[in-house]
């Protein structure tokens, strides 16, 4: 038997009120996974806390009922591991079978759940698991056994979990009561409220931001993304209901729902075809419909999005602007305003995203965008949280770089967001260990008046030694608002990178190019190297190398951890071969990554110095580790994620191969022939020569 939902928010009595959601996503579609006997582990970061939990299932999309044999739910203790799983029922049973379109939720469990923690649900599925009805762009690691594993939904390891995707299964929300929420904001929007372009794993969409700020209310809310990727106002498909159709489900009927952001529009101008008054009339049926049922409204203004492919025309960049001037009402149609288009247009060219929040395809932002959509959200506007801090605090550069033994400026701007001043405005940065700042000035501020900032900059020098690659950089900020003490605090990653300097023996250099650089910080490696080509008619290339380095049967390995700065088809590696400074001596073979071919394992057949053939292919990527394999004669090229196995790309008899022990480096070229004058950097780490 199903355990159906309670009635929608506005209609409930006091046993619906006591529930606040806390974390939900939007189900669109469904498919056949081919599997039986498994289980699924999903980790979710929840906003608001309390001292018991309930979890929602939806089998919205799909045409046979599904059953869970079993449910657990319990607080994460990293990876796919729980501490203490509590069992769930449904209906006071151990199982629960829901029909084709049906909801169910579990009885309440008592679990107290603090609030921005992380919570793990796990669902058995037993026999045949037919479909599945999903959120498919979870961005999130949801962990599953193999086919057949069988029951494992309470066990604490979570070892048994050897399979992992990033959709949401079955789970549309969790729920809690006993804590200090009253209720939560519903985030109704397309792919960039569903994260699109933020970090996986790692809970930096805009709405998670949002749910940070109000978690540091007196009284806190809960905050619900219901954004589908794609989603538009105006219309829909069978796999992705309009923002209109999908809003009783979504929004209405969310437990705790006070408010609604409603974030849309830029799919409808964009690729939809719709006309601004289209979209107009459509923000005005959600308001109509979430006001007659006691929600306030907030607007939010379209994006910029001009480069994102072909879509951006002067007619619909009109179209956006009159959408825009009618959010932006104050008598108009909604209870408030979130000017997202302000907080991220380029202010020398509106109808694009600013470089510092554009994710690169100019449409998404990235995660310094998300952190920028939600501190343009006014908290006190929602009328659900109370006694909000007012100030925060924000680091630039977004993702600043820096060089061991040199200074950059870093920047912390308090902003006083609130209706009342401030005081006692004080920041300090946190650098990781050894690093040094040098504050150019005050580092706090005795008052701070509504709608004021003030700033503190520092000279931040990254200490001897510090490897290179990101770093992440604090801020923390205390200030006294009506008479208590509050806190806000920031982060950037910094980026640590590469300046010339000798490498150290038994490493030498080479090159065949007039620009050529190197660098060595421990066991990583960098090269700066221009070439016009790598194969065929040049050998134009920058090596770090070992001399006499490889036995006859023996590997090199290294990570080529990023390539940046050059064309299409540059390319960085490794490399063996008889010498290195002469290829022309035989036994020559080249394996790298270039973002046009992606993997190339090239080798010299008859001894000339000249690669001459090639296998490989497929999509480029990095980190990604590099292995050479001599036997003799033969080399085996081999290629794997940082997390995957290794994969063969081809093997290759060079008969020119001496007997003796060949050079074994790391090998860099811009093939710049038809990008004259750039240059490639080529960073690389875990290098090593086996035998």
């Amino acid at each position: 038997m199903t355990a159906l939902l309670p009635a929608a928010p506005a209609e409930a009595g006091s046993q619906q009120r006591a529930w606040t959601g806390t974390w939900a996503t939007a189900q669109h579609a469904s498919y056949d996974p081919g599997t039986s006997e498994v289980t699924v582990r999903i980790p979710v970061r929840v906003s608001a806390g309390g001292s018991s939990v309930r979890i929602r299932l939806t089998n919205g999309f799909t045409s046979e009922p599904v059953t869970i044999g079993h449910a657990t739910v319990g607080r994460r203790d990293g990876g796919a591991a729980v501490t203490r799983p509590q069992e769930l029922r449904f209906d006071d049973k151990d199982e629960v079978t829901i029909g084709a379109g049906e909801q169910a939720a579990s009885d309440r469990v008592r679990l107290p759940v603090a609030a921005r923690s992380d919570l793990v649900v796990s669902l058995y599925f037993p026999g045949r698991l037919t479909h599945i009805s999903q959120h498919w762009m979870g961005l999130q690691t949801v962990y599953w056994t193999p086919d057949g594993g069988g029951d494992h939904a309470g066990d604490p390891s979570g070892a048994a979990f050897t399979k992992a995707d990033s959709t949401f299964p079955f789970l549309t929300g969790i729920d809690v009561r006993g804590g200090p929420a009253r209720g939560s904001v519903v985030t109704l929007g397309d792919s960039i409220t569903d994260g699109a372009a933020s970090t996986s794993d790692a809970d930096r969409r805009w709405p998670d931001y949002l749910a940070g700020r109000m978690a540091a209310c007196t009284t806190p809310a809960g905050v619900l993304n219901e954004g589908i990727s794609g989603n538009r106002i105006t219309a829909g498909t069978d796999g992705n209901p309009s923002a209109l159709e999908r809003l009783e489900r979504d929004v209405l009927s969310q437990p705790g729902a006070r408010t609604v952001i409603l974030f849309e529009g830029v799919n409808d101008l964009s690729w939809g075809g719709a006309t601004g008054d289209q979209v107009i009339h459509g923000m005005r049926e959600i308001a109509r419909r979430a006001h007659a049922r006691g929600l306030r409204v907030i607007g939010a203004t379209v994006v910029p999005y001009r480069g994102w492919g072909d879509w951006w025309t002067e007619a619909k960049e009109a179209d956006r602007q009159q959408v825009n001037t009618f959010v932006r009402d104050p008598s108009g149609t909604f209870d408030g305003y979130a000017d997202f288009d302000r907080a991220v247009r380029d202010p020398d060219d509106p109808t694009r995203y600013a470089a510092a929040f554009d994710s690169g395809d100019h449409l998404h932002p990235n995660d310094t965008g998300m952190k920028a959509f939600a501190d343009a959200v006014d908290l006190a506007g929602l009328g659900v949280a109370r006694d909000c801090p007012s100030a925060r605090v924000r680091l630039t550069p977004y993702r600043p770089d820096l060089q061991v033994g040199h200074p950059t400026e870093i920047t912390a701007t308090v902003t006083n967001a609130g209706p009342k001043a401030v005081h006692r405005v004080s920041s300090t940065l946190r650098l990781p260990e050894g690093w040094t700042a040098e504050p150019q000035g005050a580092t706090g501020t005795d008052s701070l008046a509504p709608g004021g900032s003030s700033t503190v900059t520092w000279r931040v020098t990254p200490s001897s030694g510090t490897a290179w690659g990101p770093h992440d950089i604090g801020v923390h900020t205390s200030y006294r608002q009506s008479g208590r003490t509050r806190h806000d605090a920031d982060s950037v990653a910094a980026d640590v990178t590469p300046v010339p300097s000798p490498v150290q023996p038994p490493y030498g250099t080479f090159a065949t190019t007039d620009d050529a650089q190197y660098a060595q910080n421990g066991s990583q490696f960098a090269l700066w190297a221009g070439g016009q080509d790598l194969s065929g008619w040049k050998d134009e290339k920058a090596v770090i190398h070992v001399p006499d380095a490889v036995p006859a049967t023996g590997s090199v390995t290294a990570r080529l951890v990023s390539q940046t700065g050059s064309g299409p088809s540059a390319k960085a590696g490794i490399a063996v071969a008889n010498d290195l400074t002469a290829p022309e001596r035989g036994g020559y073979a080249v394996l790298t990554m270039s973002r046009n071919y992606g993997v190339e394992f090239m080798t010299d057949s008859d001894g000339d110095g000249h690669l001459d053939t090639w296998a490989g292919g497929g999509a480029s990527y990095h980190p990604a580790r590099l292995k050479l394999v001599r036997d003799g004669t033969a080399y085996t090229a081999y290629t794997r994620t940082d997390t995957g196995a290794w994969q063969q790309i081809g093997t290759a008899t060079m008969l020119s191969a001496t007997d003796g022990p060949p050079d074994a480096g790391m090998v860099a070229s811009a093939v710049n022939l038809d990008h004259p004058g750039q240059r490639t950097t080529a960073l690389l780490d875990s290098f090593s020569i086996t035998g």
